[in-house]
């Protein structure tokens, strides 16, 4: 198999479509009323691995559109004000994009690090419009078990969707 037939086109059902609905999935199977030891299933903010991988593919129309779906999708399915989480979503798909040259073929630990700001960025900015909006501030321990550091473990789904697409489109790195 030649290098040419290897790389995948980006066709935006397989890179958009998909990975969408493996997001939606996600967060209806870890929305379970589930108790382990009594404790609950974390809820890991699963289009934080697409606004990350996408914008680290190519740069992309449909893609803030969808990462708006995908917000407003949480935003109903947690109960949460409206606009919340497209804000979030949009604003960490930004600033990758921002500096999607510097991330494209570095290391892992390097490309883990800029996934850690880019989600960093997006839940401290959740954080600051609910406490905006609620009065008084969520207790940061439970939202760093609950949605933090599950986030954050979910990289390796956010390195290989990117890798997977990374050569499919040359004119854009």
């Amino acid at each position: 198999m030649s290098l040419l037939q290897s790389t995948r086109p980006l066709d935006p059902l397989r890179w958009l479509g998909l990975p969408a609905l493996a997001a939606i999935v996600g967060t209806f199977l870890l929305a379970i009323p589930i108790k382990i030891f009594g404790l609950q299933l974390p809820e890991p903010v699963f289009p934080m691995v697409l606004a990350f991988a996408w914008a680290v593919i190519r740069p992309s129309v449909i893609a803030p559109f969808v990462l708006v779906l995908l917000g407003l999708f949480l935003d109903l399915f947690w109960g949460g004000p409206q606009g919340v989480w497209p804000l979030c979503l949009l604003t960490a798909y930004a600033a990758v994009l921002a500096v999607r040259r510097l991330i494209t073929g570095q290391d892992y630990i390097v490309v883990w690090a800029w996934y850690a700001a880019a989600t960093l960025l997006a839940l401290a900015l959740a954080y600051g419009v609910m406490t905006l909006v609620a009065g008084a501030a969520p207790n940061l321990i439970a939202v760093g078990w609950m949605y933090v550091l599950p986030t954050l473990l979910l990289f390796p789904f956010a390195r290989r969707l990117a890798e997977r697409y990374e050569d499919a489109d040359v004119r854009f790195r």
